[in-house]
């Protein structure tokens, strides 16, 4: 009657078994299936064993092997997850792994090369594991073949088939597959004639499953006198593991020892890495370092299934729990390429967002000079809210290099940036930085980025801004930086309107035809060219109007459009090489800075000579300037002086300092909203607070390759004065803003451009009004001089006619009485 009631406990198995994975067949007493978890469908690979009629006695070799498997827990031995045990079947659920043999022989695993790197740390983790169970455990495994071996998703060779394991003082049991008798030791047929070892079984097993690895399985014993395709460095020692002598078989532990040394087969860059990363835990900061600074460049012939489910998950651990620092990033962002979307955001995305609140100065670099490797697994949501108020941090470093970086890397986020973030506060610190910022390589690295993203930016945006901040660009006394200026007009000229062309751009272009250097003068002429064929053919045929300014107004795109499309010579990563090449400089001129170093050191340090060649050369640029400038009188101020004033604070210092007269990009009245703080002062803090507690040190490993190779910032050009604010400003428009992007989510397409325009001129103000507006005050407050001038004199004239009327005595010779 309880018969009824009772359950089969195979049918509360918590796994699901699937198919037979082939390669155990009388090879084994096991079966083995693939299977997953039913709770998470987490896969798991099933040994299972049935009690067939006869073979009854094997029931209790199967569970002994379940139990021993169980309380036996290497790395290098199959791990056990769970198991089932009933009087006609045993279950054995372990890791997910294949049989070796298959494995070596799928063509699609591995390259050749990388096939001989993954045998020789497959054979380093088997003899590891066999050294731990009888140098450890005192336990001989009595069945090492290529059979007994299995390998996981991570390519890791993992040691089972212990159910003829016994303790190293017994003699081996008897195999009851007829197959495996073929690895029989020859002393087996009679053990008294020769003196064994605890280990002697083991090394002639070890030595059988080498001469099947490199040569298929073994045919029978006689085979092993051949080496077949046994490596030369490998053949020694085999000899020794198949001797006839067990006495003189080697343990286990002395076989890796004698092949780890120099030129033996565990000795290379794949086992030494590995071992490395297996002893990670126990290496100090200053082996970390060197080890990932010369790692990357090892991971290309490395088999890939090894790196992606091996190292790479080493090395997030190692940054996230670990002290390897800003070194571990380029071998982590390599090998992260190898995942899906799927495991990219699940492994490597939450690192990411975690590094760019790191305050380590080395770490942040690392980080922007590799934002294209990561950038497009990265959504716009988590850019905008977690990663670019991080980022925006670095303009404001004092660190030269931080702020050039952070420059660079808006290249790759400016696509994904919202409305807020590019339109309002990245030009913030970009017309800061072109104004401002001391370093010559930087202003012209952010001319050179603004014209990248132009296409990015909002129509009323581009056409507000573009014009102004390249030419204020090409009154920069750094001549790179006016190369940059021309540069981008012309990548930019189908942002512009044709009178924009007439009226501001070709002055701005021909003022630099004249510029005391060679290369500034020939760009700006071939870009004068290009807008004067432009306006002649619309001249010619006016009905070319509305093709050439089809891309003024439009909307903002992923990519750029026009000429911009082919823009490819002219990039941030080499702008020098681009713009100013040696060769053509004087020796009164700068020599050429190198910008897309690699591993840019974290140092201001300058050449005395660079710095005093750019001295030289700036004070005559200022120096023309002032000359260029005209006179100061306000009366004769004209349409052009929007583009040609500028003046400088020093001819020593050499740097611009934008009148008030000057608009665009220049500091005036519409564009002082970008350059003050939330309390409407401008603040004369060189760095923010918050980034006080920055490491200062400076990373070995951050020091690029070749020293000659100095990104621009690395230079110290003198042309800015100390006392040049470089606050964080607020950013624009206020609330009112805010309320006019939110109305334009609502409402209809119309509605929500115009409120956009409103909002773009609040904040950067009608340039054309300005600059009627600011002529027609100009002329009105001379008019009002000029009289309050006439009404002084004629009050100086009548106070003196009133003295002489009042004078006593007699009337001189020659002097006329005044009625």
């Amino acid at each position: 009657m309880w018969s009824f009631f009772s359950r089969d406990p195979a049918r509360d198995f918590p796994y699901e078994i699937s198919e037979v994975i082939p390669g155990l067949e009388e090879k084994s007493i096991w079966e083995m299936h693939k299977g997953k978890k039913k709770a998470n469908g987490e896969p798991v690979t099933v040994f299972i064993f049935e009690v067939k009629p006869g073979g009854e006695d094997l029931l209790e070799t199967a569970k002994s092997a379940v139990k021993r498997l169980k309380t036996l827990r290497h790395p290098n031995i199959l791990t056990y997850i769970d198991s089932l045990e009933t009087d006609k079947i045993v279950y054995l659920v372990t890791e997910p792994v294949e049989t070796l043999e298959r494995h070596l022989a799928d063509e699609d695993v591995y390259t050749e090369s990388q096939k001989k790197l993954a045998i020789s740390w497959g054979l380093h983790q088997v003899v590891k594991g066999l050294s731990f169970l009888i140098n450890d455990c005192s336990l001989a495994h009595n069945n090492v073949c290529l059979s007994s071996v299995f390998v996981d998703q991570a390519g890791n060779w993992r040691l089972a088939g212990i159910e003829y394991m016994s303790p190293v003082s017994d003699p081996p049991p008897f195999k009851s597959v007829r197959y495996l008798e073929r690895y029989n030791t020859p002393e087996r047929a009679d053990p008294a004639r020769k003196k064994v070892t605890k280990w002697s079984t083991d090394s002639w097993g070890l030595g059988c499953l080498i001469w099947e690895v490199f040569n298929g399985p073994l045919p029978k014993p006689t085979s092993l006198k051949s080496f077949g395709k046994i490596p030369k460095n490998l053949s020694a020692h085999y000899c020794e593991l198949v001797g006839a002598s067990p006495s003189s078989r080697p343990n286990p532990a002395d076989f890796i020892s004698k092949c780890r040394s120099n030129g033996g087969y565990f000795k290379n860059s794949f086992v030494d890495t590995m071992i490395f990363i297996e002893e990670m835990q126990i290496k100090d900061g200053h082996e970390k370092s060197r080890f990932f600074a010369s790692l990357t460049p090892l991971l290309d012939s490395f088999p890939q299934n090894i790196c992606k489910y091996n190292i790479l998950p080493q090395l997030v651990n190692a940054f996230e729990f670990g002290d390897a620092g800003s070194a571990v990033l380029s071998p982590m962002f390599k090998l992260g390429k190898l995942l899906d979307t799927e495991q990219y955001q699940k492994k490597i995305v939450p690192c990411v967002v975690k590094l760019f609140s790191s305050k380590d100065r080395a770490t942040r670099a690392k980080l922007l000079q590799q934002m294209d490797q990561f950038v497009h697994h990265l959504q716009p949501s988590l850019i905008n809210d977690q990663i670019f108020p991080q980022i925006i941090q670095g303009f404001m470093d004092t660190n030269p290099t931080i702020r050039e970086q952070t420059v660079k890397c808006m290249l790759h986020l400016s696509s994904k940036l919202n409305y807020h973030n590019l339109d309002e506060e990245l030009l913030k610190h970009f017309a800061r930085l072109q104004a401002k910022d001391d370093q010559g390589g930087i202003r012209t690295n952010t001319t050179v980025c603004l014209g990248k993203i132009a296409s990015y930016l909002h129509p009323q945006t581009r056409q507000k801004v573009l014009i102004s901040a390249f030419s204020r660009a090409m009154r920069d006394p750094f001549p790179p930086a006016r190369t940059a200026g021309i540069l981008a007009l012309s990548a930019t000229q189908s942002y512009y309107t044709l009178r924009d062309c007439a009226t501001r751009i070709l002055p701005a272009l021909c003022a630099l035809t004249v510029d005391p250097d060679k290369s500034v003068r020939d760009q700006a002429f071939k870009a004068a060219k290009g807008f004067l064929s432009k306006l002649e053919k619309v001249s010619e045929d006016p009905s070319l109007t509305e093709q050439m300014e089809a891309d003024v107004n439009a909307a903002s795109s992923g990519s750029s459009t026009g000429i911009a499309a082919s823009w490819a010579g002219w990039a941030v990563s080499s702008l020098t090489a681009k713009f100013y090449k040696s060769s053509q400089q004087s020796p009164s001129q700068p020599t050429a800075v190198q910008a897309d170093s690699q591993s840019p050191k974290l140092s201001s340090d300058s050449s005395h000579s660079v710095v005093s060649d750019q001295s030289h050369a700036a004070a005559a640029i200022v120096k023309d300037d002032h000359q260029d400038s005209g006179s100061d009188n306000e009366e004769e101020w004209n349409d052009w002086g929007d583009i040609e004033d500028s003046s400088v604070t020093s001819s020593t210092t050499a740097v611009p300092t934008t009148s008030s007269k000057l608009e665009g990009w220049d500091v005036s009245e519409d564009w002082e909203s970008f350059e003050m703080d939330s309390g409407g002062e401008k603040s004369n803090t060189t760095v923010s607070s918050s980034r006080g507690d920055w490491n200062e040190s400076l990373h070995e490993d951050f020091i690029p390759a070749d020293p000659k190779l100095k990104p621009a910032s690395s230079y110290n050009w003198k042309t800015q004065p100390s006392s040049v604010s470089d606050d964080v400003f607020s950013s624009l428009g206020g609330s009112s803003k805010k309320e006019i992007k939110k109305s334009s989510e609502h409402q209809g397409s119309k509605v929500a451009n115009q409120m956009v325009t409103k909002s773009v001129d609040d904040t950067w103000g009608d340039w054309n009004d300005q600059f009627q507006e600011k002529t027609q005050d100009k002329a009105e407050e001379a008019r009002k001089k000029r009289e309050e001038r006439r009404q002084q004199k004629l009050k100086e004239l009548q106070a003196r006619k009133a003295a002489r009327q009042g004078a006593s005595g007699p009337m001189k010779l020659g002097i006329r009485k005044e009625h």
